[in-house]
């Protein structure tokens, strides 16, 4: 009997190098999000370059960064950036988008249902005090 193959953890610091080379893939759903929120694969690039890593889906083989878009000066949009380094000397940049509420504590069931890709209608609601109504999201 074989033992189960363990996840690998990598980190930002490690994913790095790769994408200085070149050596990573935009996703559809990263290029998507782009498009529509107007911003570039050069943004991010920077954002992964530069940024820094917020948490690790080590089950998954997953990281989420976060970085910044800077059209001015006195100007700076966060980017969220999730990666997958399952490849030995790869990386996919799964999904790119600006956070509708960047400094609010996403609860880790609602960003596992971001980070799902499989198209199926998942619903969660508000659990908390009913001083604001009950919010519901669908993908």
């Amino acid at each position: 009997m074989t033992a189960p193959k363990r996840p690998r953890i990598r980190t930002l610091e490690e994913l790095r190098p790769l994408v200085k080379e070149g050596r990573y893939r935009l996703g559809s759903h990263a290029a998507k999000h782009a498009a529509c929120e107007g911003f570039s694969e050069q943004d991010i690039v920077t954002a992964i370059l530069y940024g820094r890593e917020l948490m690790r889906y080590v089950q998954d083989e997953r990281l989420l960064a976060i970085g910044y878009i800077c059209p001015s000066p006195a100007v700076r949009i966060p980017l969220h950036v999730v990666l997958e380094y399952k490849k030995p000397r790869w990386v996919d940049i799964v999904t790119a988008f600006i956070p509708a509420e960047p400094h609010r504590v996403v609860s880790r069931a609602r960003l596992a249902e971001c980070l799902r890709h499989d198209r199926h209608m998942t619903r969660s609601s508000w659990h908390g005090p009913r001083t604001t109504p009950m919010i519901e999201y669908r993908l």
